[in-house]
């Protein structure tokens, strides 16, 4: 639950982050994590939380460290090589409490990695423990290869969240809201191979979620969304997790987006069902340029899709290559062709794959009234007609100010912090 600062009681939030890598080849694993630390501090007093030091140490077998493990005051950042099942590695971060405020640790929550291959223990900072003015504490993180695995574990990658929720309180004075997970903060966690955040390798500084079920749970409007990407400038594109029930793309039986029936819906009658962080919604352009059925060349189908630019709307829907994009298997998915020949395939490395028939914003090329379509089955097929009613997946783009907390999971959703005035 995330509670309101109270008006007579300061709480300082120290978030941890960690986020786990495993490559793993016959007899090799790689870790990588990082730890973020943020605090907050009020006008007559000061409460400076911030990591002042990381220590590696090889605990067993032949781990190494793949880079220099490496610091600022909010963030601590460390790749570790495990060649063998039993290398263990550790890292001792230091945390300093450089103001002049008495902290007491409340609670430690650390989420399950879901990841049989590896493991993960934090030790040294424990619940109820003080961190006093100008005094330090150490949080120990250990990860080890675990020794019981045999073979390629099918699950290549994990995510862990370390949550320490320091709290003074005795306080008088409302701190601000502290502040959390920012869009750099996410895009800093990204990963190469499994379920996570990607680079998008078609269009520069973009990050794309990937996979069968990312950590990219969101809480917006008190209803659960899903991240699709994070802009080159920032902003977070969201995706609801759920149909909002079927409609046509539009009465008419017309392709065109700018005139639809269903972009006239969401950005009028729909949007006024956001009552909940609304004005963290950016107007945006959506790419609405038309896509040739069956192709084979996905690069080319983005161009064609960004050719043509709709006017400002708040709510949209996905394109067509947003949906292949977000499947880890390039080379049996990467293409709306690849996809259809291999689609019992494809559909179990999406997370886009939703079980539903349910609309893209992307017209077909060669007809006016057909618009791509993700099938039930994965497939994706253009439309025989506009006017057919299917599943709504409504999307929207956030401001890149924003911040979060949370790890992303499913059961701990990333929620927007602040919140806001509308709560």
């Amino acid at each position: 639950m995330h509670k309101r600062l109270s008006r007579t009681q300061r709480n300082y939030i120290i978030i941890g982050l960690c986020a786990v890598l495993l490559i793993m080849t016959v007899g090799y694993a790689a870790f990588q994590s990082q730890l973020k630390i943020t605090g907050t501090s009020n006008i007559g007093s000061n409460f400076l939380a911030r990591i002042t030091g990381i220590q590696s140490d090889v605990q067993s077998g032949s781990a190494s460290d793949a880079t220099t493990p490496s610091y600022t005051d909010t963030t601590a950042t460390f790749k570790t090589n495990l060649v063998s099942p039993g290398d263990s590695m550790k890292y001792d971060i230091t945390v300093a409490n450089e103001g002049n405020i008495d902290a007491v640790l409340n609670s430690i929550k650390v989420s399950n990695s879901n990841n049989e291959a590896i493991t993960f223990e934090t030790s040294g900072i424990e619940e109820g423990d003080e961190l006093k003015a100008s005094e330090t504490d150490i949080l120990t993180v250990i990860v080890t290869y675990n020794p019981s695995i045999t073979s390629q574990p099918e699950i290549t990658t994990a995510t862990i969240t370390v949550t320490l929720d320091y709290g003074q309180s005795n306080g008088t004075v409302t701190p601000p809201t502290p502040s959390g997970i920012t869009s750099d903060d996410l895009k800093a966690l990204a990963v190469t191979e499994g379920d996570g955040l990607y680079q998008d390798e078609y269009e520069s500084g973009r990050f794309i979620y990937k996979g069968a079920n990312p950590n990219n749970y969101i809480t917006f409007n008190n209803e659960t969304w899903r991240i699709l990407s994070i802009e080159a400038d920032g902003r977070i594109k969201i995706m609801r997790n759920e149909s909002i029930g079927n409609r046509a793309f539009d009465s008419g039986g017309s392709n065109a987006w700018e005139t639809s029936d269903i972009k006239t819906y969401l950005n009028g009658e729909y949007l006024e069902t956001i009552t909940v962080n609304k004005d963290k919604i950016v107007p945006s352009t959506w790419s609405i340029g038309g896509v040739t059925s069956d192709n084979n060349d996905l690069a080319g189908q983005i161009t064609a899709e960004n050719g043509t630019q709709s006017q400002t709307a708040s709510v949209g829907l996905i394109t067509a290559s947003e949906y292949l994009r977000a499947n880890t298997n390039k080379e049996q998915c990467g293409s709306i062709s690849l996809n259809d020949d291999n689609y019992s395939t494809c559909k179990t490395t999406n997370w886009l794959f939703k079980g539903d028939h349910y609309w893209t914003i992307s017209p077909t090329v060669s007809y006016s009234g057909n618009v791509f379509l993700v099938f039930s089955n994965g497939k994706m097929y253009s439309t025989l007609n506009a006017h057919f009613t299917y599943a709504v997946l409504p999307a929207i783009t956030l401001s890149s100010d924003i911040s979060l907390s949370g790890s992303g999971e499913a059961g701990d959703p990333f929620v927007l912090s602040p919140i806001g005035d509308n709560i």
